[in-house]
Parts: C-alpha cells; sequence; structure tokens
C-alpha cells in the first residue's frame, strides 16, 4: 500500500510499504479520508525524533490520525464490525491507504448523511472540541460561551457543539470568517481586527481559547467570578514556535493561582465513546465538519504549508484514493463552506 512515511532523515516521502498486520481484536481500514492536524506534525520534529529513541521506537513512522473508511478485513475476535462497514475514527498512521485499529479502539461507524470527506476530518479536532465544552467547561444551557479562535478545524466543532449543548455562544474570528462562525450557530461574531473582546463589556461564564492569542490577565475583564477559562492543548498553540508556545502554557497556569476563575489545560484522548457520541451529533445535523481545502496524499506537503500559514477556515482534507503520477502536482481545491441545512 502507499503511505506517508517519515524516514531517518526526518523528511515525508509517500512510499509503497506493506500493510499492517491485523490482531485478532483489530479492524484493518481502507482509508478514502483524512485530513491534517497540529499532533501530524509532531514525528518529523526534533522533539518526535527523540521521543521515538527514547522510547526506542522504529526510526520510519507512518504519519497521519484522523481517517474515515471501509473495513476490509477483522480479526477473529471482532463482534462489532464486519467487512463492508463505512467508519471513521482516529488511530496514528493514517496517511495510508490502509489502516489497522483495534476493535475498541477510537473507531465509530459513519453516519450515512455524512460523507467519506466529511468524516475524515472529524476524530482530532472533533473529540478536542466536545471534550473541551462538555468535560472541561461543563457547559450547560444557558451558559454564555466565548470561542476565541472559531474559524479553524476545532473552533468550528467548538460553535456546533457548543451551540448544540444550550449555550449562547460568541465568535472571536478574522473578517473573512464571520459569514462562517454565524452559520455554524453563533449568536455574536466579532471581528477581531474590528474589536477587542477582552473590552467588549460582556461577561461569559466560559471562554475557550483555541487562538491563543491573549493571555489570562487579559482575559479576566470578561470572566465572570466563577467562568471558566480553557487552553486547548496543541490547538492553542500550533502556529507558533515550541518555546513561545510552552511559555504561553505555563503563564497561563501561573496566573491561574491568582483569582476565582478555573483555568484548565488539556489535550484530548480519542475514544471509541466520545467518537460514538460525534457520530450521534453528526447524525442529527447538529455538527457538520467545515473542509476549507482539499488535497491528494501526495500532495501532502502542500496541505502543511498551507496548515501553517494559520489561515484555514475549518479543517483541510486529504483524499487517500488519488494520488498523481511521479512529478505531475494539481493544484489544491479551494471549497466552499459546508454548513449544516438550516442554520
Amino acid at each position: 500500500m502507499n503511505a506517508i512515511v517519515c524516514d531517518r532523515r526526518d523528511s515525508m516521502k509517500l512510499e509503497e510499504i506493506e500493510k499492517p498486520a491485523v490482531p485478532d481484536d483489530g479492524v484493518l481500514v481502507r482509508v478514502h479520508a483524512s485530513s491534517v492536524n497540529p499532533v501530524d506534525l509532531f514525528p518529523p520534529s526534533g522533539a518526535g525524533r527523540l521521543m521515538r529513541r527514547i522510547n526506542r521506537k522504529p526510526r520510519r513512522d507512518v504519519l497521519g490520525t484522523d481517517f474515515a473508511g471501509t473495513v476490509e478485513s477483522v480479526g477473529k475476535d471482532v463482534t462489532r464490525f464486519q467487512p463492508g462497514d463505512e467508519v471513521f475514527g482516529g488511530e496514528h498512521g493514517s496517511f495510508a491507504e490502509c489502516v489497522s485499529i483495534s476493535e475498541t479502539g477510537s473507531l465509530a461507524r459513519k453516519p450515512a448523511n455524512i460523507a467519506f470527506e466529511q468524516a475524515g476530518t472529524v476524530a482530532v479536532a472533533a473529540l478536542t472540541a466536545l471534550q473541551a465544552v462538555r468535560d472541561h467547561a461543563q457547559v450547560k444551557p444557558g451558559h454564555k460561551v466565548l470561542v476565541n479562535g472559531a474559524s479553524g478545524g476545532v473552533g468550528t466543532f467548538t460553535v456546533q457543539i457548543a451551540t448544540s449543548f444550550g449555550a449562547d455562544v460568541t465568535a472571536v474570528c478574522s473578517p473573512r470568517n464571520v459569514d462562517t462562525a454565524r452559520s455554524l450557530g453563533a449568536h455574536r461574531v466579532i471581528d477581531y481586527t474590528r474589536e477587542d473582546f477582552t473590552k467588549s463589556g460582556e461577561l461569559y461564564d466560559v471562554l475557550i481559547d483555541i487562538a491563543g492569542s491573549r493571555s489570562l490577565s487579559e482575559c479576566r475583564p470578561v470572566l465572570k467570578p466563577d467562568a471558566t477559562f480553557v487552553l486547548v492543548g496543541a490547538a492553542a498553540v500550533q502556529h507558533t514556535s515550541e518555546m513561545k508556545a510552552f511559555g504561553h502554557i505555563i503563564g497561563t497556569r501561573l496566573r491561574s493561582v491568582r483569582g476565582s476563575q478555573k483555568v484548565v489545560f488539556f489535550i484530548a484522548r480519542l475514544t471509541q465513546q466520545d467518537m460514538e457520541v460525534i457520530a450521534g451529533l453528526m447524525a442529527a445535523g447538529k455538527v457538520t465538519p467545515v473542509i476549507d481545502r482539499r488535497y491528494r496524499l501526495d500532495q501532502l506537503a502542500d496541505a502543511f504549508a498551507y496548515f501553517n500559514e494559520g489561515h484555514a477556515r475549518g479543517k483541510i482534507a486529504l483524499d487517500v484514493t488519488r494520488s498523481a503520477p511521479d512529478g505531475a502536482r494539481a493544484n489544491p481545491q479551494p471549497e466552499g463552506v459546508a454548513v449544516r441545512p438550516g442554520l
């Protein structure tokens, strides 16, 4: 099968490799679609190389996490899935034509109303948003929620999920994404080039910080005394240097010691239970993935380059079923915004 491999020189290459083995409790998925996430940039980094050496992992590594596809085969102990099932999920090594995952891993059946391309963008970003809203912010109906960085992959899911929980959502984004945020259910949208949300005079029960662009001290004036400030893991620092990111996280933790507000920093966990929750929200039309651009698997370098610009509207999708001949490069396809009907 074809796969994107991080080699010994930490460069990414499209190579032909053996299909992964399928254990007795495993499911082999023929991958149709995937997408780009901050976590996928870790293996080729210096920190990723160091971790592979410490953990004595192979120096060649298949990249990718999100996937959607069709079950090709299952292990003898598998009971929940069978060949032909349309599924989606998250598992390391998904930038490949096939990925092997445990039956109890972050794997769920794809809703019929969601295309493979859409489902292939879900796992990392949607579960990060779900855990931010439900577990760490504990959003309830009527809560006033501000989402700083509402236009990217995690942000577009966060706005929709918080809205589905009955929250009054204010989205902060760039001018080109104002209409998108409003169409996803935000009750109010702030264009950060025209208005400083920290000086709005509004008070919020929850601030979910995905952009990582403002300090906790700057945000305190818009937080209620018992508010929750959620700093969203890798998403909050995905377009900055490692040292600056580390400083922002540590600074937030230190400032949280003073004041009555609850401050949370977390990295999402991919679980089957939460995949099922997202599947239910999508099937009900409450959450729909937003896709900005589409690339082929052999255009991954271009996809990462666009991702690193920090201006993506929603997710960057990868078509794993198509690959151009050696030396051929097609232009990426900018796309319109996918929003759920009736919003």
